[in-house]
């Protein structure tokens, strides 16, 4: 076989074998898997020119660098992210020594190890500059193509393919990583992201990685409907099996190899192994597919879209009251209940009968408020609009759930009915009653404002159709007083620009501040308008007031409100100031914003009942 033969015109009549996992030969050599793998190209070049020997004397036709997480990003982690050219140039040309002229060589990319937009901070050109520095590297070592594995995010392969275009104009080789549904795990079905990967112009598209060899196959027999590029699988060693402490696949090559067959037989084109792969696994592949040649599909229909049905989406005041009492300008009153701290509602279900009975439109239901454990509160909510027939507003935190988790609470609140929804990131748990518990953060309320936007247009984040729209009404929390202002509005900007509904203030006692910060928002450029509710809270006390002004996050309380609450004599003086200073909030406000959300400070929804009278 002659390298100079473009890898598509080979791949006409000949099944290219691939070699197997990089890691699990250092793992199986000793070396930690605190390690930088990466790095290892700079300190034990010979253990990776031996690795590459060893596939290719066992049959591998195209080996690939060691180079899956050499982005900035992941060898930031170990001080490596000013190397990262030299990494992957002396990968490409330690695998470029071994192959010589008769076996091809794959740079290996793999994900960033962030999200990205629209479920990250990272903008698109953030990522692709990342891929780029990268891949830059990989054909400087003189690479043949560029292997893009492991993804879940169809959103950032996207976005390492289109950098490969604009660094070079090599061969990609686009794959996935997917469940045992034969879905990513983001979600997105083989039918969608083969389609997508065929109109980006990925030359060869498959599946790595995932749940190993059977559940490959049934995707493999999904992405050839939908593309007539090669089709590559490689897949896992099966699923390690924890034995004595050591992380074990005991998927046998004989087995991989009769699937290596089975996906040739299905469609595909190239076949190869991950993790849990040795040289052993590709020998035994490269003697069973000896005989096959590619199979060709009498017909292939490549879909020109997604296949997505196109939704209208709910119109904002058919959502909720809530929705429709903003979007007739009414001024609008909620109150906020914490969840109680243990299964009786009772005090709670009071209290919202209360504060309906005095016109508040909504009952706002913070989630785990600085990081402490109570009822739930999509708990409480459902039983609010049960138990009272008073819409909630359903505070919604990032940092108790991963992504799915999150994505399946918000179809199950929309089935249910709740559909308020303010997105808040959360407070860490280090703030809370417990300190050692952990936090996800999967996503920010940006993220989870996109995903939310998503579902509102019939689909979700693995690009599915969820049969018809969901109609959530969901908004975002801003902070007037940010110490870093010009990030606060930028992240205002992007909540709206992810489809915000409306948003809620942090409690204000800074008036000017707050006309300052609206009148920024007016003047940010191509921002939509969206209501904006100002949060109020009825200060108990001197010490009350401290603690709002020292402890929570995004509250300033400035220093002649310090003074009025310091010059109360007694504890019900000082209540009775603190519902003064709040009324005289909410009659300031009430010409700058289109509603108030009134606390109950430590439950005492009595306070907002005399803010109210």
């Amino acid at each position: 076989m002659n390298r100079l033969i473009p890898l598509q015109e080979l791949l006409e009549n000949h099944v290219l074998v691939v070699d197997g996992a990089m890691g699990t030969m250092f793992y199986e050599r000793g070396v930690f898997i605190n390690t930088c793998y990466d790095a290892l190209n700079l300190s034990e070049p010979d253990l990776v020119r031996s690795i590459h020997r060893e596939y290719i004397e066992a049959g591998a036709e195209l080996i690939q660098t060691n180079t899956f997480g050499a982005n900035r990003l992941k060898l930031k982690r170990y001080g490596f992210e000013d190397r990262v050219g030299e990494i992957n140039r002396s990968a490409a040309e330690l695998a470029r020594e071994e192959a010589g002229d008769r076996v091809y060589v794959g740079g290996s990319v793999g994900p960033l190890g962030i999200r990205i937009e629209p479920f990250g901070p990272t903008s698109f050109d953030e990522a692709r500059e990342f891929f780029r520095e990268q891949i830059e590297g990989l054909v400087d070592g003189g690479v043949d193509c560029i292997v893009l594995e492991t993804f879940s995010d169809l959103n950032q392969i996207l976005q390492g393919l289109y950098a490969s275009r604009e660094v070079c104009d090599l061969p990609v080789i686009a794959q996935m990583t997917c469940g045992n549904d034969g879905n990513t795990l983001l979600g997105t079905p083989p039918e969608v992201f083969g389609a997508e990967l065929h109109r980006a112009g990925a030359e060869i598209i498959g599946v790595n990685h995932s749940d190993g060899p059977a559940s490959m196959l049934g995707t493999i027999e999904r992405l050839v409907k939908v593309t007539d590029r090669p089709i590559a699988a490689q897949p896992n060693a099966g699923v390690p099996k924890d034995v004595e402490g050591r992380n074990i696949y005991l998927t046998t090559p004989d087995y991989l190899a009769t699937y290596a067959c089975w996906y040739i037989q299905a469609g595909a084109s190239v076949v190869g192994g991950c993790c849990g792969t040795t040289p052993a696994h590709i020998k035994a592949m490269k003697s069973a597919v000896r005989m096959y040649q590619p199979a060709h599909p009498a017909l292939v229909e490549v879909l020109e879209d997604a296949g997505l049905p196109e939704y209208e989406p709910v119109p904002e005041p058919q959502r909720s009251e809530l929705g429709a009492s903003l979007a007739r300008g009414e001024w609008v009153v909620c109150a906020e209940l914490a969840p109680p701290l243990g299964p009786d509602p009772s005090r709670v279900l009071e209290a919202a009968r209360a504060l309906k009975e005095q016109g508040v439109v909504a009952i706002n239901v913070p989630d785990g408020p600085r990081a402490s454990s109570r009822m739930g509160a999509q708990a409480t909510a459902i039983l609010i609009q049960m138990e009272v027939g008073i819409e909630a507003v359903l505070h919604y935190t990032c940092r108790d759930r991963n992504l799915l988790a999150m994505q399946s609470d918000l179809l199950g609140l929309d089935a249910l009915g709740i559909h308020n929804i303010l997105i808040i990131t959360g407070d860490p748990p280090r703030l809370g009653d417990y300190p050692d518990a952990t936090a996800v953060y999967d996503v920010d309320s940006i993220g989870l404002t996109n995903v939310a936007r998503m579902l509102n247009s019939g689909s979700d984040i693995g690009r599915k159709d969820l049969g018809r729209p969901t109609a959530l009404f969901h908004g975002v929390g801003c902070n007037p007083v940010a110490v870093n202002m010009e990030e606060e509005l930028k992240r205002y900007w992007y909540k709206i620009d992810a489809g915000a509904c409306f948003a809620v203030t942090q409690p204000v006692f800074d008036l000017k501040q707050l006309e300052v910060f609206l009148e920024q928002i007016r003047e940010m450029e191509g921002i939509r308008s969206v209501p904006i509710i100002a949060g109020i809270w009825p200060l108990l006390s001197l010490r009350n007031a401290e603690f709002m002004h020292n402890e929570i996050p995004g509250v300033v309380v400035p220093e002649a409100v310090m003074k009025r609450m310091a010059a109360a004599p007694d504890k019900e003086s000082a209540r009775a100031e603190g519902v003064r200073i709040a009324r005289e909030i909410l009659d300031a406000v009430r010409p700058m914003v289109q509603g108030v959300q009134i606390s109950a400070p430590l439950g005492i929804y009595e306070q907002v009942l005399k803010v109210l009278a």
